[in-house]
């Protein structure tokens, strides 16, 4: 079989993550995926951006569990944005757009 490779090649997870999807090692489709199957089926999707209408779209609310992966989310992207969650309160949102940062700051 060929070796994975890309975004189906596993990446090692770091502590809370791994504690969190109960694997110590994914490929990074395989870790968005079943953090969006836990988001939908805790109903974690809002159409507020922390209880403000004029933002509506794809919000996600920072749960107990979901708060510590998100905390340890401080990064750069390619383009110079930075993207620093290191302060977000449960109950808070973030935009579905900040999940691949999420993903990025929380493997090895």
């Amino acid at each position: 079989m060929a070796e994975a490779r890309g975004l189906d090649r596993p990446v090692k997870l770091k502590a809370d993550l791994a504690e969190f999807l109960g694997a110590g090692s994914l490929p990074r489709t395989e870790i968005t995926k079943k953090l969006w199957d836990y988001i939908k089926a805790n109903g974690l999707q809002a159409k507020t951006q922390n209880g403000k209408p004029e933002n509506a779209g794809k919000f996600i609310v920072a749960d107990a569990k979901l708060i510590k992966i998100f905390n340890n989310t401080k990064v750069t992207s390619k383009t110079g944005k930075l993207t620093d969650l290191t302060t977000l309160k449960e109950g808070e949102t973030i935009d579905m757009m900040q999940m691949a940062s999420v993903v990025s700051a929380n493997i090895e």
